[in-house]
């Protein structure tokens, strides 16, 4: 079993969304985020004021998978959350952790049959 953690652009992620239910990876949590990396900050006026904010608005995926859902899930999110055919800076980040252990609340199941 794998968490796989997707940092992407707020605007992909309905294509993202669209991208893993044709692979057939229906569950995931999303969350609002910021963060910087490469994209540089943008300049803004506030107040009279100008200053320069470098944290970026994105969403991050998190969505545990089993082994063989590991790859297909990757290639979704590259698919929608590529911009163009080359992507651009800012695109975003896959990260692939280990899981220990899952347990379904309702049931009690644990494991990979818990995802």
């Amino acid at each position: 079993m794998k968490l796989i953690i997707a940092i992407i652009q707020p605007h992909n992620l309905e294509s993202v969304k669209q991208a893993l239910t044709e692979v057939e990876v229906y569950r995931l949590t999303i969350m609002d985020c910021q963060g910087f990396g490469r994209q540089t900050g943008k300049s803004e006026l506030y107040g009279g004021e100008g200053f320069t904010n470098n944290l970026r608005r994105k969403v991050q995926l998190q969505i545990a998978v089993n082994e063989q859902f590991v790859e297909p899930t990757i290639a979704a999110i590259i698919k929608g959350g590529r911009t163009g055919d080359k992507g651009e800076v800012g695109d975003g980040k896959i990260f692939i952790l280990p899981l220990e252990d899952v347990v379904r609340i309702r049931t009690g199941e644990r494991g990979p049959e818990a995802i």
